[in-house]
Formats: structure tokens, C-alpha cells, sequence
């Protein structure tokens, strides 16, 4: 590696001799968007660039324009962060994320609810109008077109959380739904179910098409039963878990096995399999989808697949706080799509099935 030489004259470009990010990438070999990244923090850059930028920003003694800001005095970073997701433990493992990260990046959080996704683009629209710097969108606004139209028309940097398919306009995290559902209805056939149920996620969701796909390849995959009957639409709420529940429960030949698109509506198939006498997981096995703190609330606790939801919400900060200030010093920064890990968590609702597949329970429980 090349050794950094230091000018003993103030750096080209600086002011009353003080270097800047122009100088610190000129010195270290790099782009000044390589050296934004490195301030602040991005673990992507190789550690060889790191270490060069590094030298250069210790023999210049370099002050990080986001550092400088703040020792100025200037205005935080104002971020909006509109939902219109019905589940509250989601929303709270959002929330967590979105604080953790606030304070140490200078960071006014404005939380707002969409009351209806037709109305998000004007809500949008207003929240910039009043000078939210950028924003956050989680499921189901992360999908909505018309909704990342309107930001991406007027030059507000935006993240999405959770996207199935994210827009390649803005910056993007999170989980490989597909593999992630591909993963737990593997495993639950490696336990031995081969009649398994499986509760779709809202149709509104992109993440639910690619769990419901990833589900329909293990199934088709390892050759276990399938059929129209055994797939029934949820909306991620409990009460719809609550009716998909009682259809699948009440076929005449009944699934060993249920995999819910999220712990909201698995929680409820563990509420409908108890009020029919059905024991949970020696009659039926029961997986969720997020880990929300609701899959360890209830009674077994559920098997489920872990989404870093709170982690992903931090992600978020961290990336709209490094377009904001690229875009404060003129500089251009790409947007970037972040895939983080998911991991399947084992605990008491899921195991072998003892028996064969029941015949249907009669009559259907009004709940």
C-alpha cells in the first residue's frame, strides 16, 4: 500500500486552512462519497479503504461536516415517519429502531398516521411542505406507487422498510421473504407434516407474495400435499387470522401444521385450535413469521422466523441521515439496497405430528 504523504501547505479547497472532504479523499485516493461513508460508518467500505481514509483524515485533522454541523449549532435532521400498519407490535419494534438511532445522529423523529394509503401522497406532500428533510416508510406505505412518485418527485430522500420488491428510486431495507418462508416450511416438513396450512399475508404487501412463493416451492420441493384449500388470505390482523384459522380447521381433512404470515394471525390460530380442544403443537403445529414480542406472550410460544425489525428501523436512520447530508454538501449518493438476516426461531408451539390428519370437527366456531 501506497504511504500517505501530508502537504505542509492548507489543503486546495479549504477555508482559513481548514481541510475538506475534498481534501481527505484527494489525500486517502478515494471519492469524497467514499470518504462520507466511512464518517459516517458504513461497514460496506473494505477495511483497507477504511484505514486509508483513516490516515488521511488523522494527518489532516479533519472535521466531519456532520460534526461540524452540530458543533455550529445548526438544525437537526427533521424525519418523517408515516404508517398505516395495524399491528401495534410491529409498529412498537418500529418505533424502538427509529428512537435508538434518533439522538446520536441528530435526529427530530415526526410521527404521523396515514389513516388511508389514498391519502398518503398528500400526506406525504404536507409533511415535506412543512420541511421534514426525509422520510421513512414501512409496510404497506413502503408499496404504495403513487405514494414514492410524489417523494421521489420532489427530491425528498426516503427509505423503505420491509419492502418485498423495493423501488430502486429510494434506499431500501430488508429481509429475503421469499427464502425466509422457503426456510420454515422446510422445516416444518422436516418434521414430518405434509398437510400444512398456510395464512397469505394482505394482498396490499409485496413481502406477502414472496412468502406465499416461498412457501409454495419448499412444499413443491419436497413433494408434500398442496392444494387450493389448504392456502386461505389473511390481512396481518388477528381478527383475519381468527377466520383463516377457522377455515382451515374446519376442512374435513384438517392440516397438521399451520404457517401464518405473521404472529398476529398465528397467535390467533393458536386461540382458535384451543377453543376447539386441539392441543398446540401435540394436534397441530403453529409457526409465525416477524418475532414480534406477541410470539412470546402467548401460550405455547411460537415457532417463528425473526425479522430484525428494530434493527432494520435503525438501518433506515442511518441510511437517510447519510443521503440528507450528501445531499446538504451537494454531493450525490446513489440509493442502496440493504438485505439483512432473518433467522428461524424454534420454541414450544411447533413438533412431529402424533397423528394422521382429523376428520372435519363438527360444526364451525363463531368467535
Amino acid at each position: 500500500m501506497a504511504s500517505i504523504k501530508v502537504k505542509s501547505k492548507p489543503a486546495a479547497g479549504s477555508r482559513s486552512g481548514a481541510p475538506t472532504m475534498i481534501d481527505v479523499a484527494k489525500l486517502a485516493g478515494v471519492s469524497p462519497m467514499t470518504v462520507s461513508r466511512v464518517m459516517n460508518g458504513d461497514t460496506r467500505v473494505r477495511e483497507v479503504t477504511r484505514n486509508r481514509v483513516g490516515k488521511a483524515v488523522a494527518a489532516l485533522n479533519y472535521v466531519p461536516n456532520q460534526a461540524a454541523r452540530r458543533l455550529a449549532g445548526a438544525p437537526p435532521i427533521r424525519v418523517g415517519f408515516l404508517y398505516s400498519n395495524p399491528s401495534a407490535g410491529y409498529l412498537s419494534e418500529l418505533l424502538v429502531g427509529l428512537l435508538n438511532q434518533a439522538s446520536p445522529n441528530n435526529v427530530q423523529l415526526l410521527v404521523e398516521k396515514c389513516e388511508a394509503d389514498e391519502q398518503a401522497a398528500d400526506q406525504a406532500r404536507r409533511m415535506i411542505a412543512n420541511g421534514i428533510d426525509g422520510i421513512i416508510l414501512p409496510p404497506p406505505l413502503c408499496d404504495t406507487p403513487n405514494l414514492i412518485d410524489a417523494i421521489v418527485a420532489s427530491g425528498t430522500p426516503a427509505v423503505t422498510v420491509a419492502c418485498g420488491s423495493p423501488d430502486d428510486r429510494v434506499c431500501a431495507v430488508s429481509i429475503d421473504d421469499f427464502h425466509a418462508a422457503h426456510a420454515m416450511t422446510n422445516h416444518l416438513i422436516s418434521l414430518g407434516h405434509q398437510r400444512i396450512g398456510f395464512i397469505i399475508g394482505h394482498p396490499n404487501q409485496t413481502a406477502s407474495a414472496r412468502r406465499l412463493a416461498g412457501f409454495q416451492a419448499a412444499i413443491a420441493e419436497k413433494r408434500a400435499q398442496s392444494g387450493p384449500e389448504l392456502i386461505v388470505q389473511g390481512l396481518f390482523t388477528y381478527r383475519s387470522g381468527l377466520d383463516a384459522a377457522e377455515t382451515l380447521l374446519g376442512l374435513e381433512q384438517r392440516p397438521t401444521a399451520i404457517f401464518a404470515s405473521n404472529d398476529d394471525m398465528a397467535a390467533a390460530t393458536v386461540a382458535i385450535a384451543h377453543r376447539l380442544g386441539l392441543d398446540v403443537p401435540g394436534d397441530l403445529t403453529v409457526a409465525g413469521f416477524d418475532d414480534t414480542a406477541l410470539a412470546t406472550t402467548i401460550w405455547p410460544e411460537l415457532t417463528t422466523v425473526r425479522q430484525p425489525i428494530t434493527d432494520m428501523a435503525a438501518a433506515a436512520v442511518q441510511f437517510l441521515v447519510r443521503q440528507i447530508n450528501a445531499q446538504r454538501d451537494g454531493e450525490d449518493e446513489a440509493p442502496e439496497h440493504v438485505v439483512m438476516d432473518y433467522k428461524l426461531i424454534r420454541r414450544q408451539s411447533d413438533a412431529a405430528p402424533r397423528m394422521r390428519p382429523s376428520t372435519k370437527i363438527a360444526g364451525k366456531l363463531k368467535v
